[in-house]
């Protein structure tokens, strides 16, 4: 079911993108005298930032729709692309909340988790975005491998992460890798794997989820819009 509303549909991403923007904002203290641009060496900003690109695209797409076809319909650069990025933020979120902050993870400062900030990177941003993909993009354009591919987008940040440990690169604090699941020196190699292994086992679970959530949707979705 797609709100066939590009009214509705901009204000929303155009309301999201300003969030999001505040979050990013923020984290790294881009409305500050001393930015911390550290905080772009990290998964959650760098998917926060994935997402505002994507929320301020759609949002400027969904106006160059309504100005060639009108305001009623919907609107979406690519209803693929929409739910990979929903699962990069979606991976942000659920790290956050069952891996990092249940072991009282603290980052080198003074972290404090669940605060405004944190929030608004960690939880506000992931689900504006899947608001954003239940109310306004299409469904039934999923194909059986998407989740698998999702995957390569934190795959790709932690080889991001690794090579850039290791050509001497460093993250806030000194440390060497951004989060402490991925520290060999602590977990030792075969318990980073592991960590690495539940954790694909879990984001492929999810991303099956979404993947089966669609074709729910596609079928529960009014004949007007099917196509």
């Amino acid at each position: 079911m797609v709100l066939p509303y590009r009214t509705l549909s901009f204000a929303y991403r155009a309301l999201a993108s300003f969030v999001i923007l505040l979050g990013i904002a923020r984290v790294s203290g881009l409305w500050t005298a001393t930015p911390t641009w550290s905080a772009f060496l990290y998964y959650t900003v760098l998917s926060n930032v994935l997402c505002l690109v994507w929320m301020v695209w759609s949002a400027v797409y969904t106006v160059r729709d309504a100005q060639r076809k009108g305001w009623d319909g919907f609107s979406t650069p690519s209803a693929r692309g929409a739910a990979a990025v929903m699962m990069a933020i979606t991976v942000t979120m659920l790290i956050y909340l069952f891996v990092l902050a249940p072991g009282l993870f603290t980052q080198p400062g003074a972290y404090e988790p669940f605060t405004l900030t944190d929030n608004l990177v960690h939880i506000i941003t992931p689900v504006l975005v899947i608001v954003d993909w239940l109310l306004f993009v299409p469904k039934g354009r999923l194909v059986w491998y998407d989740p698998i591919l999702w995957a390569t987008i934190p795959y790709s940040y932690l080889a991001f992460a690794f090579i850039y440990s290791a050509l001497g690169g460093r993250f806030a604090g000194g440390t060497t890798v951004p989060y402490p699941f991925m520290n060999v020196e602590t977990n030792g190699l075969g318990g980073v794997v592991l960590w690495i292994a539940g954790l694909t086992v879990a984001l492929l679970a999810v991303g099956y989820l979404f993947y089966g959530l669609d074709r729910v949707l596609t079928r529960a979705r009014p004949r007007t819009y099917r196509a």
